[in-house]
């Protein structure tokens, strides 16, 4: 049963194994001769070099492999941050804003000027936030927003569609979180607000100016903003703006054309009935401004896809940065033949009439229609400049001229070269406006576009005049003659921006008789 080795191949492993003991215990002594060697604190570290190692080995056999993220979670994460960044550069208009209507105006004013750009989004950002972003996006009617005010309520972004449960219905479409959607909304509120502060320069009080800014964004932007991203009654119409050349611009601009008549124009500006020139007091950081402007618009307007598209974002960018191109040579040709010169405060404003002028059709239009578009926005600017000053509004930036005429002019310009819905894909299958007059539609989408203007404008204006004349009444709206003569940067804010430097040796030289168009009631 049982199998027995023989005596001699027993021995063989015998001797075999002894060899194998004695070599063994020959690399054991070796290798512990060697330990001894090291120095005590080298052979403290050895247990803990062992230790370490099995944990490390443990860690990696236990560690069940981690899941990388999803396409979907990826895609909200591109697009959040593309958003981020393109409120980024919004934002950083407001730099723009400072500079240009800094050095539009004179030396005396430029610490007003540059305090009001610089509170007025701090002011919108409470305003928008406390009530502002409700009334414009939140849950309610046709006309108006009626939920969602402290940024509260239901929401579940960055679902999308019929996946959506919130207040804010109107805003679904973006697929990033609700904070992306806020700061970018944000922006561009506070841009509307900056826009009125060129108009109103060196004369209105500060703190009228303040209560303003808080009643626009606060009401007077959200409202008419519903009527159109907030999918309201002009929206139900088939209402198009982009990215805000009705929405921003135009709001802005009405506001500030009503702001300029009640205030009247300032001292000096007509004399014995004729125009008198007030150049700025710095070009030179007036030309910066306008070309942060310019930068800050490819936030502007690419911005507003409020996702990662690739073909979007470029054709959008392309369209943008033609017609402010075009803007600003078709400005410095008509300047030159209406006046004589290539004027650089023209040249300025044509840049950014191209800018505004496109923002409504932007996503809409094709590359040679942006450069269409852009030449008529240049030409517009200078005449609307000649225009209002011959009205007796002045405006010492140009603000009513390039986002209001410019703003209309955008806005009726989708009437005019959209390519029609299906073209692009970044609006949808089937969405986006009609096809335009010259793109091979009729007068349909251009009789929409006029009716948003109009109406907008309307509801604008009368908000507006409203606002001016209670404050007016109550508070009074512009300053002293003997403050607007020394300077606004002393007279309400008791300091200087360029302390120890000349002042313009003419701030005292109009008579009394030469304040034409004053009112005693509006000192």
């Amino acid at each position: 049963m049982y199998q027995h080795k023989s005596p001699g191949k027993s021995r063989r492993l015998s001797a075999r194994n002894y060899a194998k003991t004695r070599q063994f215990n020959s690399k054991f002594q070796i290798f512990t001769r060697a330990i001894k060697q090291l120095s005590p604190s080298w052979q403290a570290c050895l247990p803990l070099a062992c230790l370490i190692v099995l944990g490390w080995g443990y860690v990696a056999v236990a560690q069940t492999p981690a899941t990388g993220p999803t396409t979907a979670e990826l895609k909200i994460a591109l697009d959040t941050l593309w958003v981020a960044i393109a409120a980024f550069l919004v934002f950083f208009m407001n730099a723009g804003f400072c500079m240009l209507e800094t050095g539009f105006c004179r030396q005396k004013n430029a610490v007003n000027v540059l305090a009001k750009n610089l509170i007025v989004f701090a002011l919108a950002t409470v305003a928008f936030w406390a009530i502002g972003f409700g009334l414009m996006f939140g849950n309610g009617n046709d006309f108006i927003g009626l939920s969602g005010f402290f940024l509260s309520g239901a929401d579940n972004s960055p679902a999308t569609a019929k996946d959506y449960q919130g207040v804010f219905e109107a805003i679904s479409w973006a697929g990033v979180p609700l904070a992306a959607k806020f700061l970018f909304q944000l922006v561009f509120a506070g841009t509307a607000a900056t826009i009125v502060s060129g108009a109103v320069a060196e004369r209105i009080k500060f703190v009228d100016f303040l209560i303003f800014s808080l009643l626009l964004v606060g009401i007077a932007y959200p409202i008419t903003g519903h009527w159109i991203w907030g999918t309201g009654w002009l929206a139900d119409m088939g209402f198009w703006d982009f990215a805000g050349s009705t929405v921003v611009h135009s709001v802005g601009g009405w506001a500030a054309l009503m702001g300029a008549a009640f205030l009247g124009p300032r001292i000096g500006k007509y004399q014995d009935k004729q125009l008198v020139a007030m150049p700025g007091h710095n070009m030179s950081i007036a030309t910066l401004g306008c070309l942060i402007l310019w930068l800050g618009w490819f936030g502007f307007n690419p911005g507003s896809v409020m996702a990662a598209d690739p073909s979007a974002i470029t054709h959008i960018a392309l369209t943008t940065n033609m017609a402010g191109a075009v803007g600003g040579i078709a400005a410095t040709i008509t300047a030159w033949l209406y006046l004589g010169k290539p004027d650089l405060s023209m040249i300025i404003n044509g840049i950014l009439a191209g800018l505004v002028g496109i923002t409504a059709s932007c996503a809409y239009v094709t590359i040679s229609s942006s450069f269409i578009i852009g030449l008529i926005a240049g030409v517009l600017v200078v005449f609307a400049v000649t225009f209002f000053d011959k009205l007796g509004i002045d405006d010492p930036v140009g603000a009513t001229s390039v986002h209001l005429v410019c703003g209309i002019w955008g806005t009726l310009a989708v009437g005019l070269w959209a390519v029609g819905p299906g073209v692009y894909s970044w609006y949808g299958a089937g969405l986006g406006p009609a096809k335009g007059l010259f793109a091979g539609g009729g007068l349909g989408q251009f009789g929409v576009q006029l009716l948003g203007v109009v109406s907008v404008g309307g509801m604008t204006v009368l908000l507006s005049t409203i606002f001016w004349l209670v404050l007016k009444a109550t508070l009074g709206i512009r300053v002293s003659r003997e403050e607007e003569l020394e300077g606004l940067d002393i007279g309400e804010h008791g300091m200087e921006a360029y302390s120890g430097f000349l002042k313009e040796a003419s701030a005292v030289a109009f008579p009394e008789g030469h304040s034409a168009g004053i009112k005693p009631d509006q000192y």
